[in-house]
């Protein structure tokens, strides 16, 4: 998913929480959204309406017009009710895009999400087709992408502008970490931060939520006419694809949940084992990196890792300043070597970025927090950070109690001393202006389809245990390991796990049991 937010560190919060979406992993190159073309295409197959609800049927029965939008793609927009409870209320706008089946035989289509929550699905197809699925998944499938509420093209969370959005993101509060200023200034950031919010999103922040989000899944299910959903989700998107599969077991097709959340945890629960998953991806980049020749720290990993804290504990006292005239303290620097820990592919820039800031230079430090929060040239190409915070604080209860954020502080101490510092603070959704709606539970989808969860033994942002806990929890799932690191399992070049869920997605083979591919 991006990391959840402990994003190292827009909203310091209770505890942290990064964003979880496979757009953290792409190449560190900003997106463009090829601009819609006038010319119809074909249109979907007929609308599916058995068993919906007399009061849902307008928007169920909506025929879709599509528009060629680059070579290949296709687009329209849904409209669906703002509030699932009251579809008279008003409407929200759904932004999709369709990669139609290569091949002769379509088995109808696939559902994507890359996570976040608050990544574009839209971009994620439309700019990143091969990265989102394999070429034999573009053969069988009508590949969708979608915007979900609140996100992108969509009807959209807004918040700040690009100089504001610097200033919340990156500039440094005064004051020592979490004392009484610091903590001050920090508090009045995030209520600042979500007054814009309610000010700029035109009355949406209450309904932009997960299970409302899935609701919408099953009517983009029903216009493209498809009798059940067949679905891969990645990161949060598996959060959002279990949830769907919650409500709609029957609905279900074919459905892939690769990089899991588990649904039963808090908030703080989240947040506790992202910072614990990353303190080990950096031990395993160290161990990587000591045998590199431009490996900026020597000796042992616990050696590294000590400098390495070293180095963040400068920066938080004595910011380095960026040519643009941006300051780097601690938290942007741990946001920039998060970024860098979503994929090995991305270990070489780390090494670059850190020893450059040993040296006082966060030129590349910056580049790779500039990818975590989808930067470029000083603007913010999509809304992913205002739609993250806004799904957090809809999804997720907020009760944490005394005992229950010492024995956070424990863990965090104990299994993350390299992060701990930098990863806790004043909560935004403490003054979210719209009360959460989120219950956090496991679940079992009971009478779904199989399901496939993919788990990554090394995965930081998601880390293994979730997927564990899932596929367990799930009366249908079945969990495929992919022995590695870095995040999500699928198309990542393991052989074992891209011909199982390939074969299941195109041949509806499911495992025996699970798999274990190293």
């Amino acid at each position: 998913m991006r990391p959840t937010d402990t994003r190292p560190r827009i909203a310091p919060r209770a505890v942290g929480v990064v964003a979880m979406g496979i757009t953290a992993v792409l190449a560190l190159v900003g997106c463009a959204i090829i601009p819609l073309q006038p010319d119809p295409v074909e249109s979907s197959p007929s609308p599916i309406t058995d068993g919906i609800a007399e009061d849902l049927l307008p928007y169920y029965q909506q025929t879709l017009t599509w528009t060629a939008c680059g070579e290949g793609f296709d687009c329209t927009t849904v409209t669906a009710p703002l509030d699932w409870s009251d579809p008279s209320l008003a409407t929200i706008d759904l932004a999709v895009v369709r990669h139609r089946a290569t091949g002769s035989d379509r088995l109808g289509s696939l559902l994507t999400n890359p996570g976040g929550p608050g990544a574009s699905g839209v971009s994620l197809v439309q700019d990143s087709l091969g990265f989102a699925v394999s070429a034999e998944l573009q053969e069988s499938y009508d590949v969708i992408g979608f915007d979900p509420r609140g996100v992108g093209q969509s009807t959209a969370v807004v918040c700040l502008d690009a100089a504001d959005m610097d200033a919340y993101v990156f500039d440094i509060p005064p004051g020592e970490r979490r004392s009484s200023e610091w903590d001050a200034a920090i508090e009045a950031k995030q209520e600042s931060f979500a007054d814009a919010c309610e000010a700029n999103s035109d009355g949406i922040l209450p309904y932009i939520d997960t299970v409302s989000s899935a609701r919408d899944m099953d009517l983009l299910r029903g216009v493209l006419g498809d009798e059940k959903l067949n679905y891969l989700g990645y990161s949060y998107g598996t959060f959002l694809g279990a949830t769907y599969a919650k409500h709609y077991p029957a609905n279900v097709g074919r459905m892939v949940l690769d990089g899991a959340i588990d649904p039963s945890l808090s908030l703080l629960e989240v947040g506790t084992a992202q910072a614990v998953g990353f303190e080990n991806a950096l031990r395993s980049y160290m161990t990587w990196c000591l045998g590199q020749s431009d490996c900026a720290f020597a000796g042992t990993v616990d050696d590294a890792m000590a400098d390495l804290g070293i180095l963040l504990a400068s920066v938080d006292q004595r910011p380095l300043t960026n040519e643009d005239g941006r300051m780097m303290g601690a938290d942007a620097l741990l946001t920039g070597i998060i970024a860098a820990l979503y994929s090995q592919g991305s270990w070489p820039s780390l090494n670059v970025a850190l020893a450059l800031a040993l040296q006082g230079d966060p030129s590349v430090a910056f580049q790779l927090a500039d990818f975590y929060y989808n930067r470029s040239g000083g603007q913010y190409l999509d809304n992913s950070t205002e739609a993250f915070n806004a799904y957090n604080c809809m999804d997720y209860p907020r009760d944490v109690t005394d005992a229950e954020q010492a024995a956070s502080d424990a863990i965090l101490a104990e299994s993350a001393p390299t992060v701990a510092p930098y990863w806790t603070g004043p909560d935004l959704c403490d003054v979210w202006p719209a009360e959460e709606t989120g219950v956090r539970e496991a679940i079992a989808a009971a009478g779904a389809d199989p399901i496939l969860v993919v788990g990554t033994t090394g995965d930081p942002a998601t880390p293994y245990e979730w997927s564990v806990a899932l596929a367990d929890q799930l009366e249908s799932g079945v969990l495929v390991t992919r022995v590695g690191e870095g995040h999500t399992g699928y198309n990542k070049g393991n052989q074992c796990v891209d011909d199982t869920v390939e074969a299941y997605f195109i041949d509806g083979i499911v495992p025996g049991g699970d798999v274990y591919c190293e």
